[in-house]
């Protein structure tokens, strides 16, 4: 294949509004359902049923500063799992003003051991190119090698999926860092969408990506131009020819279509992007 994979990332109002559609994109592409503290965990799992039934691998967010106790982790999993018929989730620590219950990082809800009792296969774990403020004075790669090692005793496939971000380069050269580090799992890169500039601008703000946003100023000072659409392509570029190489864990993108769901489809159709999940592997039975 010469294009790199993408999947995709929804809000469980885009589904129940319908915005996303069984049409849209091929079978089995990773769509992944966010968690902001927003959408109670019914309309979450309800929207993964939906995405499920349409064809396509429900992916939530599991936020583990928003989990009220391993009681609610448990009832969030098995829920998702045996109503919506999810087998891969994200697992974020969550951008929440307070910690809800015991788990501050998503390690402690790896901890826990529920993503094998439940025989969910895939676990996405956030990579953070740019940095992570949480993190500060800490050694972040030692932490994403810790969390990407319980891959090796579980189930599970882990991978790592990141913020997205403006900086191609440099998105690069944090997964040459990542291999260096001697972390093999693979990586799926974050990035826009088309959408206007001051959308980006708006979104970059509120998801704390502070230097994409600054590089993103930098080339967009002119008014003109922060009046105009983005395109990918600048971003994705240099990433699908660091791809196309293998020198790094890079697998494919994942995008946020803050310009909208169908724009960033179209777009993905356009370039022949697509990424197909594995197929499902079989759930066990909850123990």
């Amino acid at each position: 294949m010469t294009k790199i994979n993408a999947s995709i990332e929804v809000s469980a109002k885009h589904v129940h509004d319908v915005k996303l559609t069984a049409d849209m994109l091929p079978p089995g592409t990773r769509v992944y359902v966010t968690d902001v503290g927003v959408d109670p965990v019914s309309e979450i799992t309800l929207a993964c049923k939906k995405i499920t039934d349409m064809g396509y691998c429900p992916v939530p967010h599991i936020p583990a500063r928003r989990i009220e106790s391993e009681a609610a982790l448990e009832a969030r999993l098995s829920g998702l799992v045996n109503e919506a018929g999810v087998n891969d989730v994200l697992i974020i620590a969550g951008e929440a003003d307070d910690q809800m219950g015991p788990y501050s990082s998503s390690i402690e809800v790896l901890q826990t051991g529920l993503i094998d009792k439940l025989g969910i296969q895939h676990v996405g774990l956030g990579g953070h190119p740019e940095g992570n403020a949480a993190y500060a004075g800490q050694d972040v790669m030692s932490i994403l090698r810790d969390k990407i090692s319980f891959g090796d005793n579980s189930d599970a496939e882990f991978r790592i999926v990141t913020q997205f971000g403006f900086d191609g380069p440099k998105f690069i050269q944090w997964a040459k860092d990542v291999k260096a580090a001697g972390i093999e799992a693979p990586i799926h890169l974050g990035v826009a969408g088309p959408a206007k500039i001051t959308t980006l601008i708006k979104y970059a703000a509120l998801c704390g990506v502070g230097n994409s946003l600054n590089f993103l100023k930098k080339r967009t000072s002119a008014i003109a131009q922060l009046a105009t659409k983005h395109s990918p392509e600048e971003v994705v570029g240099p990433i699908e020819e660091t791809w196309r190489t293998g020198d790094t864990n890079i697998a494919q993108l994942h995008v946020f279509p803050f310009g909208g769901l169908q724009a960033s489809a179209t777009w993905l159709a356009e370039r022949g992007s697509y990424e197909l999940s594995a197929k499902p592997k079989a759930l066990r039975s909850i123990i």
